[in-house]
């Protein structure tokens, strides 16, 4: 005859973590001699004694006390299973808290979430905008979008987009002072230094990076674009910076075999079990959206 090979186990779980049968009958809501002919049985089916009796108490053997450190991790696995499948027909809900860059962030990322928040009337969110890698644990933040190469191995990351870096100038720019045709050449240019004086390049598949110097510098992604529209200098930005200036033509690209290869734009959220249904659905939702975008729709995902 087949046995239920887990009868008895929560039974026995509840005796060895109360200490006695009566108080454990309370916990599950049953008899006392429900408790005792479970663990009885258990006891039979294994063929191991797990706890000595005596009038007033209960205590494990050695077997009961190996046994017990599995069953619990199975009553825990057990649990996380549940509130894993409870959660994937769940609806977002609660506080989420999140960081982004700011001009990705407002550009790209709020609009999303807003649209996402109108199909969850019962999320709120919180968006802190921020050139500054804040510490997701430390911040108590549900999820972060960063750009760029991963640092923080302590996090999930889901790629939501690609992400590409252009070298490039005003076609004014280039009349006046002449057109880069190697890194070497740089040196006599001015370039226009974001939030680093550090640029990402590659040469002969090696990445590296390379300080570049110029006359105008500001911590701004935008103010750097607007500088290079005017002619001031070389800058390098983020695709969603200059993409559609390369196709009117009021930017030029420049050593295009030195950009450094396709990073991405990545969502990050602390180690856990299993994803909350509203990071999870709002992050497929990033993914989605941005995938939609005219900026992304030629290129590779």
């Amino acid at each position: 005859m087949n046995e239920n090979r887990w009868e008895g186990i929560d039974e026995f779980v509840a005796v060895a973590e109360c200490g006695q049968f009566t108080a454990a009958a309370e916990r599950l809501g049953v008899s006392s001699s429900h408790i005792s002919r479970q663990v009885a049985r258990l006891e039979e089916r294994l063929q191991t004694r797990l706890f000595y009796r005596s009038t007033r108490k209960v205590t494990l053997t050695e077997a009961g006390q190996t046994f017990l450190q599995h069953c619990q991790r199975l009553q825990d696995g057990r649990e996380e299973a549940l509130r894993a499948i409870g959660d994937l027909a769940s609806e977002p809900k609660g506080m989420l808290r999140m960081t982004c860059a700011v001009a990705y962030g407002e550009r790209f990322i709020v609009p999303l979430v807003t649209r996402f928040m109108g199909l969850y009337p019962q999320l709120r969110v919180d968006i802190e905008l921020s050139n500054r890698p804040l510490d997701l644990v430390h911040e108590s933040l549900d999820l972060a979008i960063r750009l760029g190469r991963l640092q923080d191995s302590r996090l999930v990351a889901t790629r939501l987009a690609p992400r590409r870096m252009y070298m490039c100038a005003s076609p004014s720019y280039l009349e006046r002072y002449g057109r880069p045709h190697s890194l070497s050449e740089l040196s006599r240019h001015n370039c226009l230094i974001g939030s680093s004086d550090l640029w990402q390049l590659q040469q002969d598949g090696r990445e590296f990076s390379q300080r570049v110097q110029g006359n105008w510098r500001c911590n701004s992604g935008q103010a750097v674009l607007d500088a290079a529209l005017q002619g001031v200098g070389i800058c390098q930005l983020p695709d969603y910076y200059v993409l559609e200036h390369l196709k009117t033509g009021t930017l030029v690209s420049l050593l295009d075999t030195h950009q450094p290869p396709n990073t991405a734009v990545w969502a990050l959220y602390p180690q856990q079990r299993h994803l909350s249904p509203k990071v999870r659905k709002l992050v497929d939702y990033l993914k989605e959206g941005l995938a939609k975008r005219e900026e992304y729709q030629e290129r590779e995902q």
